[in-house]
């Protein structure tokens, strides 16, 4: 560990999904001076930085990764003023702003497409990668990450362009140097407004390979697998050295990288402490550990992931990078379930317990937590979606593709699937109190609301001293004050513990003791703690010794 503690490596994020946060104008739809509005909300839980989900001009074919203006606001969400003030109002309350970056693509609306596409020997032609066919077919097996192929025929140029993501989505050619200039250029646009930093989605993704091989192609699927084909590619160190040097150092940054594939080598690689590249990033390992056996559904499951394979995976990842790199801490994020439904029990008599024991395990670990809007109350799936209810590309692609035409799995498991593991449960409005749509909006929900917001809102937590709000509150403080969560080494204890997941943070003079009961029985471990520890946070209002009461969380703390 780096004697010098950078400031974003105690900070707290608290991720705001713009569209699903707060309605000012009846439209439906969240907006810039909605999170404006809540900002008191965001300091009172104590978070230091809010990651602003992608607020710029787009068609919203995937809800704002599609960007068809980097220096414009999406009239959805406001006006550039209105993003002015939101961020001089963060900045008056002591709270940084970062900013989602998407440049492994732009929207096939983009004025550099709508160039690029207009006929081969069009200047912007390369800005973007087009290939004849193959055959009669596309220039190689590489599937979408949405399911589908993943390249589009042009009849216009009678070529393919290349989009990993939807068709609306086309790739950027980052092998162009005037591609990376104008990228560098739309980012110092930020910079210079005062922004705080960039989370960069599927950064992992910009350098493709050369020759644009095929992918490995999994059994029972139709197309490549383009995460282990195309992530970490020969250049893309080189090109975020690049964007160091041109735009990163200008400000005192925070820098996280979306690295889908990313293993330790190349994590070491992004986020070195040498401070060449970026500060952190997520990776997705743990994220994988509950898919499906048959690797044609991909993420799509309902089962439990093994919190045998759990410890061993977070627990890698707090060694292998300790001195050497930084972790981003996440459970859950607008691309992923809810934490308490995924990795502890959403049932009434367990839920805000379970929900404290998730927090307590991942906010001592060694790195940047990321707390998900709606998290920090506690907020589940949403079980009462049905398939025509979802707005995501994702998953309405996976009942065109895995159920109506491939038949992979029936509808009625893909729907116990998606309730599972769906992005949309992440996405639906945030639940501030009992009154119609939660008071996310006067007018028709842009997404479905989920049914339990009459228990589960701000309002109600709020007034309850006890809630998963002030665990959340007490868990940040904990972070802010005690420089041995930063900076002590992980030691995990008991790795073949099906039930407990129980670690150590050491430090010179003192250590802490984590204790995470992942079940829902009362159970009896002793960890010989000793006579002058004292607990620092638990989910129980007293302590119980070597008993273990469903989804119990407790720290101790002792001076050596």
């Amino acid at each position: 560990m780096t004697k010098s503690i950078k400031w974003w490596q105690k900070a707290v994020v608290y991720q705001v999904y713009p569209r699903s946060f707060q309605d000012t104008n009846g439209d439906g739809v969240g907006d810039l001076k909605g999170i404006e509005q809540r900002l008191d909300y965001i300091k009172k839980l104590g978070a230091d930085v809010i990651w602003l989900n992608p607020v710029y001009a787009s068609p919203d074919k995937d809800n704002g990764y599609d960007i068809s203006d980097y220096e414009d606001i999406n009239s959805k969400f406001g006006t550039m003023a209105d993003f002015d003030s939101l961020l001089a109002k963060a900045h008056e309350k002591g709270i940084k702003v970062l900013m989602d970056l998407v440049v492994n693509h732009t929207s096939d609306q983009h004025r550099w497409f709508i160039e690029s596409r207009s006929s081969k020997d069009n200047d912007k032609r390369d800005f973007y990668i087009w290939r004849d066919p193959v055959d009669g077919h596309e220039p190689n097996n590489w599937g979408s990450f949405f399911s589908g192929p993943a390249w589009k025929f042009d009849d216009k140029t009678g070529q393919y362009y290349l989009h990993l993501f939807v068709e609306g989505q086309p790739d950027l050619n980052w092998a162009n140097p005037t591609v990376r200039e104008s990228v560098f250029n739309m980012m110092n646009f930020w910079v210079d407004k005062g922004i705080d930093g960039f989370r960069m989605d599927v950064i992992s993704l910009i350098s493709k390979p050369d020759g644009l091989p095929d992918g490995e192609v999994p059994e029972g699927a139709q197309y490549g697998n383009s995460d282990k084909a195309v992530a970490n590619g020969p250049h893309v160190h080189e090109y975020l050295k690049e964007m160091r040097q041109k735009v990163l150092n200008r400000a005192d940054m925070m820098t996280v990288g979306e690295a889908s594939g990313v293993n330790i080598e190349n994590a070491v690689k992004y986020a070195n402490q040498d401070n060449s590249e970026l500060n952190m990033v997520f990776q997705f390992e743990h994220m994988g550990l509950d898919n499906n056996p048959n690797p044609a559904l991909g993420k799509w499951y309902d089962k439990k992931v093994s919190l045998v394979d759990l410890k061993a995976n977070l627990s890698k990842w707090q060694n292998h990078l300790a001195e050497k790199a930084w972790n981003s801490l996440y459970w859950d994020n607008h691309d992923q379930p809810r934490a308490v439904s995924r990795y502890g029990s959403d049932r009434p008599e367990y839920r805000v317990v379970s929900a404290k024991m998730v927090a307590t395990l991942l906010h001592f670990m060694q790195g940047t937590p990321y707390i998900y809007q709606g998290e920090e109350i506690g907020m589940t799936n949403a079980y009462n979606l049905q398939r025509d209810d979802f707005d995501d590309v994702e998953i309405k692609n996976a009942f065109k593709y895995l159920v109506d035409k491939d038949h992979l799995v029936d509808e009625a498991t893909m729907l116990k699937y998606v309730h599972a593991k769906g992005r949309d449960n992440a996405r639906t409005p945030m639940q501030w109190n009992d009154s119609k749509n939660a008071g996310f909006t006067t007018g028709l929900p842009w997404l479905k609301m989920n049914d339990n917001y009459l228990t589960i809102n701000v309002k109600n937590t709020l007034a309850d001293p006890n809630s998963v709000f002030y665990y959340y509150q007490k868990l940040i403080r904990l972070r802010h004050e005690l420089p041995i969560i930063t900076t002590g080494t992980y030691q995990l204890l008991d790795p073949n513990d099906e039930q407990v997941y129980a670690y150590r943070r050491v430090s010179a003079d003192e250590e802490l003791l984590i204790i995470n009961n992942f079940t829902n029985e009362t159970i009896t471990r002793d960890y010989q703690v000793p006579a002058n520890a004292t607990i620092l946070i638990g989910n129980y209002e007293d302590d119980a010794k070597s008993t273990l009461r469903p989804y119990e969380a407790k720290v101790y703390h002792f001076v050596k």
